[in-house]
């Protein structure tokens, strides 16, 4: 039989395109009628910040490559301009959605709750009233529109912000008239104004656009001269911004030097208003250097995520997600002392089932306990308030060795990084930024104790970011242990972070970008092995992305082997399943909840001796050779049959779940006389009551 070239371009998936068809799923949700009716709306905004870090990253990373070599192919076959127009067509479509289940879909089921966005045309004449006096106390004192002529050049437009190109006729007080001006609404405007009830008779949610506003009263602006048009536009930048790794003393400054400028990076792609002449879009897309296959034209505002503030807004519970309390593992309900419990045994917490506040309490404790000499701390994403940084400075100040790892370059989270690095060293911690050239990306939290005469390392590993608000809204794992050997290795990985010297040989843990590829490699060569030898062989994976080829092909050679492969895919899978004779035996589904499904984590069955890690780390090529990552090992047998329980639970969803067809497209998997099982219900019920 002639073997299958598992290269070949038919046997991968885009990325982009897999990506994309994501924020479909995602938008998807708004119109499922079973959740909450504002949720659905929260929905609608999330797929569209999506497509903007879309353009801001992988759309502005491709047009890089473009410039670099324009000849680059895709695994998929794709040359990049290939690419272009697919993704073009592809986000054309989805903002077409976008548009259509917000005009047709939520606003009119909206509006039957009494909650109402008013256009111009609807007002009332209190209602007018009200907003021309808003519109005169509150705008046209910060307004600043720019005639454009010979000493008035067109403006910087900073990225996603709300502007308006107006169309004049007449001259002004010097006799000019350029035609056009630009106004550019400030960012400490709000996007969404309440009508307030009692001076304008409306409902306690009549909600007008701050884009209707200035439409109504642009006039004001312009004395003298006639508003021909007034439109809407927003521009899309380049936000991934380059620091030369071989060029920089101070990663600090560079990154700061770079944020600057973040704003201003090179233009990626244009929305203006649907109702903007033509003229005026040739004019703008000139003036911006793009394409026509980068318009958006917006059938409403061009900026929906910002919809996203009237959920607070709101005061209707019956509108949104029933609140719940995360729950606290026994182990650790019963002792005060978390040391204590983790001395008896290892303790996983499933977030955001269980509560992540024992993750708090573990430093906080540490930075109060006179035996506790040193605490170790990687950091990601935490916050700008970040409870655990206050502990970390807490144990700083009581004179504890506290050394901190901070990543600078977590994307759209600089700013807040450099902030934390500076009030951790102010308080005399220790503080990194990793190693220059790898982000440092693995969850990893040390607290080494004076026990007697024993020194012990306790260790909290996870999944998922140190962040206890996103802990509410993301699935993942975390695991306390203070098991000696893999304590060993969190110490050899952090010293590998601070210091200098040659890779440790680590006990456990498996480390990107050392030997976390390898060992998964080797894990599915084993599989594949125990399948020809008639033992069992079963593969199941749950990640954010799977991109990297060489993983991918594994799992193909696996899957030809007759290894059954089980994947839960969040978002991006450029593995295609279902390929006669090349991926029949894969199964990949992605899940979209109420919670963004946020956990890795590595199961083999190992001949029926189940080896199961969980991770930081994605099937990706940056997590396994441009990051350090780390990959733990669960040792405990009662742990690793709940998780193995978790996947299984995720595998019987058919309310949420979406399976990857072979042609790259998902299907909703829907219970056909079958009682409906939503697994983060199921896990609401079992964890929160």
């Amino acid at each position: 039989m002639e073997s299958i070239d598992l290269t070949s371009p038919e046997l991968y998936i885009n990325r982009e395109h897999s990506l994309l068809e994501f924020n479909f799923r995602v938008l998807a949700q708004a119109l499922d009628e079973t959740l909450p009716l504002l949720e659905r709306l929260n929905y609608l905004c999330i797929s569209c910040s999506n497509l903007d870090e879309f353009y801001e990253v992988r759309v502005a990373s491709l047009i890089q490559m473009a410039e670099m070599d324009p000849n680059l192919v895709s695994s998929d076959g794709l040359t990049i301009n290939e690419q272009f127009e697919k993704i073009s067509i592809k986000a054309h479509d989805l903002v077409a959605e976008q548009y259509r289940v917000l005009n047709e879909v939520l606003i009119p089921c909206m509006e039957a709750e009494n909650i109402r966005f008013l256009r111009r045309d609807r007002w009332s004449p209190a209602q007018k009233a009200w907003l021309e006096k808003y519109f005169n106390e509150e705008l046209l004192p910060i307004l600043t529109p720019v005639g454009l002529d010979s000493a008035h050049p067109f403006p910087r437009i900073l990225n996603k912000s709300l502007n308006f190109i107006i169309s004049l006729t007449g001259k002004d007080a010097f006799g000019r008239n350029s035609g056009r001006a630009i106004l550019q609404a400030p960012r400490a405007l709000p996007r969404i104004v309440q009508l307030p009830v009692a001076e304008t008779d409306s409902g306690p949610y009549d909600f007008v656009f701050l884009s209707s506003i200035i439409h109504a009263f642009v006039n004001e602006l312009f004395n003298g001269m006639m508003v021909k048009g007034c439109y809407q536009f927003r521009v899309t930048r380049n936000s991934d911004f380059f620091v030369d790794d071989d060029a920089i003393d101070d990663l600090m400054l560079a990154v700061e030097g770079e944020l600057a400028m973040r704003n201003y990076g090179d233009e990626v792609r244009l929305e203006i208003d649907g109702n903007c002449p033509e003229e005026t879009v040739n004019f703008l897309l000139a003036r911006f250097d793009l394409k026509p296959d980068r318009l958006f034209l917006a059938n409403g505002p061009v900026n929906l995520s910002r919809i996203q503030t009237i959920l607070n807004m709101v005061e209707r519970p019956d509108l949104k997600f029933t609140p719940f309390k995360s729950s606290v593992p026994s182990a650790l309900g019963r002792n005060k002392d978390i040391f204590a419990s983790i001395r008896k045994q290892d303790i996983l917490l499933h977030h955001p089932y269980e509560s992540f506040s024992p993750v708090v309490d573990f430093i906080r404790q540490a930075a109060a306990d006179p035996d506790v000499l040193a605490i170790k701390q990687t950091l990601y994403r935490t916050g700008v308030d970040s409870p655990i940084v206050a502990a970390l400075i807490k144990a700083a100040r009581a004179g504890k060795e506290v050394t901190v790892v901070i990543e600078l370059r977590a994307r759209f989270d600089e700013k807040d990084n450099i902030g934390l690095a500076a009030k951790l060293q102010e308080a005399a911690a220790h503080v990194v930024y990793g190693v220059v050239g790898y982000k440092t990306h693995a969850k990893m939290c040390m607290v080494l104790r004076k026990e007697g005469t024993t020194l012990r390392n306790y260790v909290h590993l996870g999944t998922g970011n140190y962040h206890p608000k996103t802990a509410r809204l993301y699935t993942d794992y975390g695991l306390f242990t203070c098991e000696k050997e893999l304590g060993e290795d969190v110490r050899r990985v952090f010293m590998q972070l601070t210091s200098l010297g040659k890779v440790s040989k680590l006990n456990k843990l498996l480390q990107s970008p050392f030997t976390l590829h390898h060992g998964i490699m080797k894990m599915i060569d084993r599989e594949i092995e125990n399948a020809k030898k008639g033992k069992p062989a079963k593969i199941i994976i749950k990640v954010n992305a799977v991109v990297e080829e060489q993983a991918i092909q594994a799992l193909y050679r696996a899957s030809q082997a007759g290894v059954e492969i089980k994947m839960i895919v969040r978002g991006v899978c450029c593995l295609r399943p279902g390929v006669p004779g090349v991926s029949e035996n894969i199964d990949v589904r992605s899940i979209v909840g109420r919670f963004l499904e946020h956990t890795r984590i590595y199961a083999f069955c190992n001949g029926g001796d189940w080896a199961v890690y969980a991770s930081s780390a994605d099937l990706m090529n940056r997590n396994m050779f441009r990051r350090v990552e780390v990959c733990f090992p669960i040792a405990d047998k009662r742990i690793v049959e709940r998780i193995l329980g978790d996947l299984e639970a995720y595998l019987r969803d058919n309310a949420q779940a979406w399976q990857l067809q072979s042609d790259g497209q998902y299907r909703h998997l829907r219970a056909d006389n079958q009682p409906v099982y939503q697994v983060q219900s199921e896990l609401l019920k079992a964890f929160c009551g």
